[in-house]
């Protein structure tokens, strides 16, 4: 269950590419560089570019993120191909974004990076004879090339180059390979500061991490355009509810309309800024001579009002117990240890068993096993019983502050205690992964799974017995899969008034309506362990509320001065890293909706919970001395005809201002619960 199948993918490729047959005609034009940047056109351009992700989302949110994406400033929309999701065929979001006005910067991969499993990169293609990724190795070369160029002619073949007159004015080959030199100099003494430094909008989350943020102050002072720089991209503008748009597609504030000022001001200035090379002037310490900025204040209101959320518990649960130890048919026996993505290559899951009467299991008495993984997670069971969770030998999947957490917690993170009994005795070691890595030297070459020793340590004779060479028994997968139960027709489901909770390995069933309205909806997962979630066959992702975040780390107002690291800014602390989970329109019906869940170390599902989110309050201050809006400054003239700031408030479609909570007239400061 390594995540949606390639037909699907290919479905949304398809979709992808394929939006709009007509293009607007501004797009005509060859794209060259000079020595300041990009040429388009004839003319120098400054750039301010966006990371989506098609496959973040779906189809019917597309044009709505895209249309945000513009009017919040960007000229430029940065996504992905995704080599793991399928064999290309034709599709719409290029089109789509040209059909908005937009330019677009294709990168292509193969290798892609991008927070995806596997960078991107089919699983398939780790098991070709002698490849090896991301070097100099004619295999991985010849697969390379002939995928490059099928989407090279595919985006011909539609005319979607700039030069053809359509959206595309870069295309990369391959992302994220790291810097041997200086991060920021750029490679070549022919080029300016040309989308050589990506400004980051937002951080992906560890699970058992605190949340980063990174404030829209700290964004806001775009010194790399200041020095010369031509084109820049926030990665990314949509994958999490702090970004502008967030995952849900609602707009954060005052992020969002903070930036769309921003970058209003940087294309006021753009004929300057392209006319000249940059020269600064250094007047002392924090100090230059092109450079002058007075900010007062900046007002935070959260984009999304969890108090206005309609929390619907969900209730009707059935369920089905996914068998402890070997249960298929096609399970096989292996003396040593085998490496996981190897041995299971399409399935998050691989249970080996070893079992005896030895006189070494049959001590009685308490005992340890140490069990050395490189996970992602690990479940021992004994007899059965579920005995512990060992921790992952894998640092590259968390941060500084959770591995700190876990040596706190355990002197010993790999070791499980246990009880032998008199006679035989059975160990289970069900191990996952929470999908594959996605960077770094090598990364296909890291494994995944129990590679030992796995050994009983702590026997009454003060001995220690490794199991590492046994013979054990292998099953790919678990039972639930072979069944498809996820898509949640099996006929095998029981359902009684009460049901099993806090339970290992336990397939969960319900049925719900949707909400009413056009809200976005998502899941509360409180209460539940570590699994995986579908909504009505698709699938949500991995789930993990029981992974708490330290109480360490977090601070009450982010100093975002000086140079920026996530570790700066963060929140959240003892709390779970994630625990909604966005569910797509487009992907429910009116009623019968169907969500399976497959909990792996226990929960209580009964207190998940359906909500809806939408903005609930806007926060605004407004004085007499402030300039007025951004879009209002064209030219000496028109602005001598304003009379001066204004707040206009707009509510969504079929929305209302319910009251105004407060007006303060001496200090000019309103606000309005919608």
């Amino acid at each position: 269950m390594r995540g949606g199948g390639a037909v699907a993918a290919t479905v949304v490729f398809l979709q992808f590419l394929i939006w709009a047959l007509m293009l607007p005609s501004c797009f005509g034009g060859n794209v060259t560089y000079d020595h300041r940047g990009l040429v388009i056109g004839g003319k120098r351009r400054v750039l301010v570019s966006g990371s989506i992700h098609y496959m973040r989302s779906t189809p019917q949110m597309w044009p709505d993120l895209i249309q945000k994406s513009k009017d919040g400033g960007l000229d430029v929309i940065q996504t992905f191909v995704f080599w793991n999701l399928h064999e290309p065929v034709r599709g719409q979001f290029v089109k789509l974004a040209g059909e908005a006005g937009l330019f677009v910067h294709l990168r292509i991969g193969p290798y892609a990076c991008a927070e995806w499993n596997y960078g991107g990169f089919p699983l398939w293609l780790h098991f070709l004879p002698r490849i090896v990724f991301r070097t100099d190795n004619e295999p991985f070369k010849a697969e390379m090339r002939r995928f490059t160029a099928k989407i090279v002619n595919m985006m011909k073949q539609e005319n979607l180059y700039a030069s053809q007159g359509g959206p595309i004015i870069l295309s990369q080959i391959n992302t994220c390979n790291g810097f041997y030199c200086d991060q920021f100099t750029p490679i070549l003494i022919t080029s300016q500061k040309c989308g050589q430094r990506t400004g980051v909008d937002g951080r992906f989350s560890s699970f058992g991490d605190p949340v980063p943020y990174r404030p829209a102050e700290d964004i806001a002072f775009l010194h790399f355009y200041q020095l010369g720089g031509m084109f820049l991209n926030y990665y990314m503008i949509f994958v999490d509810h702090q970004l502008s748009p967030s995952v849900i597609g609602l707009l954060t504030q005052p992020k969002w309309g903070h930036l769309k000022d921003v970058h209003k001001a940087i294309k006021l200035c753009e004929g300057a800024l392209v006319a000249t090379d940059p020269e600064t002037t250094s007047l002392g310490s924090n100090l230059e001579i092109n450079s002058l900025a007075t900010i007062s204040e900046f007002v935070h209101q959260p984009s999304i009002d969890d108090s206005t959320a309609a929390d619907a518990f969900l209730s009707g649960w059935s369920w089905i117990h996914e068998p402890i130890g070997i249960s298929s048919d096609s399970a096989f026996t292996k003396l040593g240890l085998l490496e996981q993505i190897n041995t299971t290559a399409e399935s998050d899951y691989l249970c080996i068993e070893t079992e005896g009467d030895e006189p070494f299991m049959q001590d009685g008495s308490q005992t340890v096993l140490h069990v050395d993984s490189l996970g992602h997670a690990l479940y021992v069971f004994l007899n059965e019983e579920l005995a512990g969770s060992p921790s992952s030998n894998l640092p590259l999947l968390f941060s500084a502050i959770t591995l700190r957490k876990q040596k706190e917690e355990t002197a010993n993170p790999n070791d499980v205690p246990i009880s032998l009994i008199h006679g035989r005795n059975k160990i289970d070691l069900l191990s996952l992964t929470v999908g594959l890595q996605n960077y770094g030297a090598y990364f296909d070459k890291k494994g995944a799974g129990v590679t030992g020793p796995v050994q009983l340590k702590g026997l009454r004779n003060g001995s220690t017995v490794d199991l590492s060479s046994q013979q054990w028994t292998y099953q790919i997968g678990l039972r639930g899969e072979e069944l498809a139960l996820s898509s949640g027709t099996s006929s095998l489901w029981v359902s009684q008034p009460t049901f099993p909770k806090d339970q290992p390995l336990v397939w969960y069933k319900t049925t719900f309506d949707a909400p009413t309205g056009s809200s976005p909806v998502a899941l509360d997962f409180t209460g539940m362990g570590k699994g995986q979630a579908w909504i009505n066959g698709q699938s949500i992702g991995r789930y993990w509320p029981k992974y708490t975040a330290p109480d360490i780390g977090c601070t009450n107002s982010c100093n975002y001065r000086g140079s920026f690291s996530p570790s700066k800014c963060m929140k959240n602390c003892g709390q779970s890293t994630q625990k909604f989970y966005h569910v797509p329109r487009s992907w429910l019906q009116a009623s019968e909706n169907v969500l399976v869940l497959f909990e792996e170390m226990g929960g209580d599902p009964e207190q998940i919970s359906l909500a809806t989110r939408e903005t609930g309050s806007i926060c605004s201050q407004i004085l007499e001395t402030h300039p007025m809006e951004v879009d209002m400054w064209t030219t000496d003239e028109e602005t001598r005809t304003r009379a001066g700031p204004t707040l206009s408030l707009n509510c969504p479609k079929s929305g209302h201002i319910r009251d105004q909570i407060c007006q303060l007239w001496n200090s000019s400061w309103d606000m309005w619960k919608l």
